[in-house]
């Protein structure tokens, strides 16, 4: 007895270590694991069952037949009643631009103290990359963990993404790191990141359906839902020199500012914008409807900014359709 629960647990290792095998035999095994209820005696996540609430693709929903959206990869699903309403190309690996930021985010809510005071560096406040959005955070500026979650969140602060990095794990490096383990653990093994922010790296990619996996993560905790509702957000800290400072960061999620009108019947809780010349135009969304159904939706290299909220709200609109 004791050694078959051995050859199983070698096996989820072998999945949850990133081992390079399709996306249906990656699903077929979860699918199998979440039947059988096995209990290991170990715990994959912070929920009950890491599988046990997961939307799972089946071979006739891996694409939709209606086009919904032009752009490279989306998907939408029902988190209420965990069915798939819409994909398109959910397993192809594209870069995420600051959606990773979801991801950072995750590592700070499972490991890290927001009440923590965080010393900003000279690398977090001297980003060598032109147009990177920051906040504007300098050397020596002393901020709550907290706040530059909620920079990192709201307005989408690189240097508040260093920042974090750093002070969690000393080096965004080693930060990087935990990034990749936290993926894997919750079953995003087709996901590699680089940096903790999300500017370019060939090697930094997702898919749309890892995507959904680290965001559905996220919303698990209350912290998390309250920072992405909010349409603004004033990080209060203190220089180098002990002085009171304030900085006020508007969205970056052009529902929450109401320069873009959801779908009738459609409510926006919120979300995580991204951008990058390569990556193209990103949005992952959680939404409800007048029954409290909620839904994720995730669009992918969007062409442009207008196209990307077009086809979310297609998305979106779809989803109250019932299908």
């Amino acid at each position: 007895m004791k050694k078959r629960y051995l050859a199983i647990l070698f096996i989820i290792i072998l999945i949850l270590g990133g081992c390079q095998k399709s996306s249906d035999q990656f699903f077929s095994y979860r699918d199998y694991i979440s039947s059988a209820k096995i209990d290991l005696g170990i715990k994959l996540s912070e929920n009950d069952f890491f599988a046990e609430k997961l939307v799972i693709l089946t071979d006739d929903e891996y694409s939709s037949a209606d086009d919904l959206v032009s752009s490279e990869a989306a998907f939408l699903c029902d988190v209420t009643h965990s069915k798939a309403l819409y994909s398109k190309n959910p397993y192809d690996r594209l870069y995420p631009a600051s959606l990773t930021k979801l991801m950072t985010a995750l590592v700070v809510l499972r490991r890290g103290e927001l009440t923590d005071r965080v010393t900003v560096s000279y690398n977090a406040s001297h980003i060598p990359v032109a147009g990177a959005k920051v906040c504007g955070f300098e050397e020596g500026d002393v901020i709550t963990l907290d706040s530059l979650l909620h920079s990192l969140l709201i307005y989408s602060g690189n240097d508040a993404g260093i920042a974090i990095a750093e002070h969690m794990s000393k080096s965004e490096e080693a930060f990087v790191k935990l990034m990749n383990s936290e993926a894997k653990k919750i079953g995003a093994s087709h996901t590699n990141f680089v940096n903790s922010h999300g500017l370019h790296d060939d090697n930094h990619y997702s898919t749309a359906y890892d995507m959904y996996l680290i965001f559905n993560e996220l919303i698990q905790y209350d912290t998390f839902l309250n920072i992405i509702g909010q349409s603004s957000y004033t990080a209060v800290y203190r220089d180098k020199d002990n002085n009171e400072k304030s900085i006020n960061l508007n969205s970056t999620n052009l529902y929450l500012r109401e320069e873009r009108e959801a779908p009738e019947g459609i409510e926006i809780v919120g979300g995580k914008t991204g951008v990058t010349y390569r990556a193209g135009n990103c949005l992952v969304l959680l939404s409800k409807d007048s029954e409290n159904t909620q839904y994720i939706s995730i669009i992918l290299k969007a062409d442009d900014i207008d196209l990307l909220y077009s086809d979310m709200s297609n998305l979106l609109s779809f989803a109250t359709q019932g299908n």
